[in-house]
């Protein structure tokens, strides 16, 4: 094996794939900087797992850098030594060569470990933005009337996937997306929420401290108290039993639901309907 011939080439590959690199993030922050506020933005409202969405295009794009450097190492690196860039760095002893190689490899293990993070995540972010713009879908069909479904709410203790303001009630949506549920059921037990299947569980005390947090704000804006109802919607998962009366738990294909649970508190006048949509749609807008 010709240490130097290797060493060189993979020295010239590696210098000019971190230059490209650098110049692809900055070219993509730049990007995210100039384009980041849309036009009409006053008309243009967030849409279903639009965090989701924005999260996964950095992501995709962030791969994609990722890959493409991959790419430029590997022709960079066989034009150098086909080149015979080794005349560069002709006459420098064996073991700084071969610190050099080592120097590369954990460069080359660092970038692959990168990618790999990058790869999984994009995957993960994918299944929950799918999950997210399920129900979302679903919640548009039956906002029929006066009833209205807002997106990524925020409130002071996080955000609310999905809200539904009506005259029949206001309705909190949180969705947990969690994978392997085409032969596995989901049920509500105290503050958890069980999957089968070898899932484990998931405590629900920050989707019921949001669901909490906007009621409250809910009730300052109205001057009067009313009441938030909290669903929970896991996609692609079979209901079981539901042993909690502050959470609803669906599905994306029974989400219906939640129009049967309601009693004659819930129910709003129509300025007060007014009132919230007002004040989510100024929250919801694109920035």
């Amino acid at each position: 094996m010709d240490i130097e011939a290797i060493s060189s080439a993979a020295t010239v590959a590696l210098t000019s794939t971190i230059l490209f690199l650098l110049v692809a993030k900055s070219w993509n922050a730049l990007s995210r900087t100039v384009g980041s506020t849309p036009n009409f933005a006053e008309s243009i409202m967030q849409e279903a797992a639009q965090r989701f969405r924005d999260e996964l295009d950095r992501l995709s794009s962030s791969q994609s850098t990722y890959l493409s450097g991959a790419l430029v190492f590997v022709v960079l690196f066989v034009a150098a030594y086909v080149l015979q860039a080794q005349n560069l760095f002709a006459g420098y002893p064996a073991w700084q060569l071969w610190l050099q190689i080592g120097f590369l490899a954990l460069v080359a293990f660092f970038a692959a470990w990168r990618l790999g993070r990058t790869i999984l995540a994009r995957r993960q972010v994918k299944f929950i933005h799918d999950a997210n713009v399920a129900v979302g879908h679903q919640l548009q069909q039956i906002a029929t009337g006066a009833n209205r479904v807002f997106h990524d709410v925020v409130t002071s203790a996080g955000v609310v996937d999905h809200v539904l303001v009506g005259q029949t009630g206001i309705y909190a949506v949180n969705v947990v997306a969690r994978r392997g549920g085409k032969n596995g059921s989901a049920i509500l037990k105290g503050s958890d929420l069980l999957f089968s299947t070898g899932k484990g569980q998931t405590p629900l005390v920050e989707i019921a401290a949001g669901t909490a947090r906007l009621q409250k704000e809910m009730c300052r804006l109205l001057g009067q108290k009313i009441r938030v109802r909290s669903v929970i919607a896991v996609p692609g998962w079979s209901i079981g039993e539901q042993a909690n009366e502050n959470h609803l738990l669906v599905n994306e294909r029974t989400i219906t639901m939640l129009r049967g649970w309601r009693d004659q508190s819930d129910y709003l006048m129509n300025e007060d309907v007014d009132e919230l949509q007002k004040e989510l749609t100024t929250r919801c807008r694109r920035k």
